[in-house]
């Protein structure tokens, strides 16, 4: 019996790898760049399945061009904004996604991010490797504190709470804003607030929204306006949640005192961008969930979402469960 044809648009990692390679018939692109959007329309024409990364479009264009013998789509992320999930659900196909196996990572990388931009680490890095350091001094390179300061997170998901479980560990204050709250847990202690309070309260505020119509842009020049001059921000959400070149200015007036970003628009950085004259602005490549076991959970998970949609069953983790009860309706 033929194996079902599949485009898997990066090379996994061995934990999904394999899965894949020993189940389907797997075009799998091994580039270092994402593929084009013409070599995605070119590649998934009669495939059963697809599985892609946050880089890749997926939108009804490609499905169309995919045909009718789609039976799944399998984003290896926890976000799907770069799938057209609406599209799919029309067409009754399911979409997978890799939710709560990046929770601790990224939470991990919010607090290294927090503390490196707020106690200044890369400008301190950098001043011993140009010789800028002299000697020891009561004013050099002075940063923020964390006993006592407030943290404000906007989305109290898995990563905002987990996020919240380790500020407790620094004698933080934790206020949150999200649309739909859930209770904190035992060592989740936080105080659910509005926008503009989490804003004007915060020392620190750190971003764990999805990336929807409401959310894009909406750290612009009116929101930081409400910050404090001593505030650090972090992303480690989607890069659209901010708007950069407000971000720019009000970094360069020392409006807000430093920000540090994982995640930004576009993807990779152009290295003129203004943010990256800024010393206090710390970009990483956007890498909050690499650690080596989450990354190899990621691809399993993903793996198991394809292969699932591809028998007839139902994903693991399905954004639009909705199309089960349109299949048996």
């Amino acid at each position: 019996m033929s194996k079902p044809r599949v485009f898997v648009t990066r090379r996994l990692l061995e934990s999904g790898l394999s899965l894949v390679q020993e189940f389907c018939e797997a075009d799998i692109w091994f580039g270092e760049m994402p593929p084009s959007r013409e070599e995605i329309l070119g590649k998934i024409a009669g495939q059963d399945g697809l599985l892609c990364l946050l880089t890749d479009r997926i939108d009804a264009e490609v499905m169309e061009a995919a045909g009718p013998g789609l039976k799944v789509i399998s984003n290896c992320a926890v976000g799907v904004d770069n799938v057209d999930v609406s599209a799919a659900t029309a067409r009754s196909i399911p979409v997978g996604n890799t939710p709560g196996v990046l929770t601790e990572a990224t939470a991990d990388m919010t607090f290294a991010l927090l503390m490196a931009a707020a106690r200044r680490v890369v400008e301190g890095e950098r001043q011993v490797r140009s010789g800028g350091w002299k000697t020891w001094s009561l004013d050099n390179l002075l940063g923020a504190d964390f006993a006592g300061a407030t943290l404000g997170l906007v989305g109290f998901g898995r990563i905002g709470r987990a996020v919240a479980r380790r500020a407790s560990g620094f004698g933080m204050r934790v206020i949150y804003t999200d649309p739909n709250p859930t209770a904190p847990q035992p060592g989740e202690e936080a105080l659910q607030v509005d926008l503009d309070t989490l804003l004007h309260e915060s020392d620190f505020v750190s971003l764990h929204t999805p990336l929807t119509d409401e959310t894009r842009g909406m750290m612009n020049a009116a929101a930081f306006a409400k910050m404090k001059a001593t505030a650090v921000l972090v992303n480690t959400s989607r890069g659209p949640v901010v708007d950069q070149p407000a971000l720019y200015q009000v970094l360069k007036s020392h409006q807000i005192f430093a920000a540090a970003l994982d995640v930004t628009v576009p993807e990779p950085l152009p290295t003129d961008n203004p943010l990256l004259t800024l010393e206090n602005c710390i970009i990483v490549p956007h890498i909050a969930s690499a650690s080596r076991q989450t990354r190899q959970n990621m691809s399993r998970m993903a793996a198991e979402n394809l292969i699932a949609g591809l028998k007839g069953e139902r994903l693991p983790n399905c954004v639009n469960p909705e199309v089960y009860g349109r299949e048996q309706g």
